[in-house]
């Protein structure tokens, strides 16, 4: 698949729902051991599980790596996601 200039782009790989590796990451808004709130060039990704932890990180090349049982993965589309805040995200 070929991708014109400015085209977003994002690859999601996840393996066993144990390992997950996210590019096209711009920015991580938040993250415990139970989410992680990532801006990536596709939207605001909520990831959502248990004892997630964060392998690596690298901003400079959009890559994040994410352990932990994995139990969900959520695109929060709308206006006014990032401004709710994210007890308003979690119950909506």
């Amino acid at each position: 698949m070929e991708y014109g200039r400015g085209a977003k782009h994002q690859e999601v790989r996840m393996l066993n729902r144990k390992a997950l590796e996210i590019s096209g990451v711009s920015n991580v808004d938040s993250f415990d051991s139970e989410e992680f709130l990532l801006e990536t060039a596709c939207g605001y990704l909520a990831v959502r599980g248990q004892d997630l932890q964060m392998k690596s990180l690298s901003l400079e090349q959009g890559q994040v790596s994410i352990e932990g049982q994995i139990h969900s993965l959520v695109y929060l589309d709308g206006a006014g996601a990032k401004s709710k805040g994210l007890l308003g995200k979690l119950f909506r």
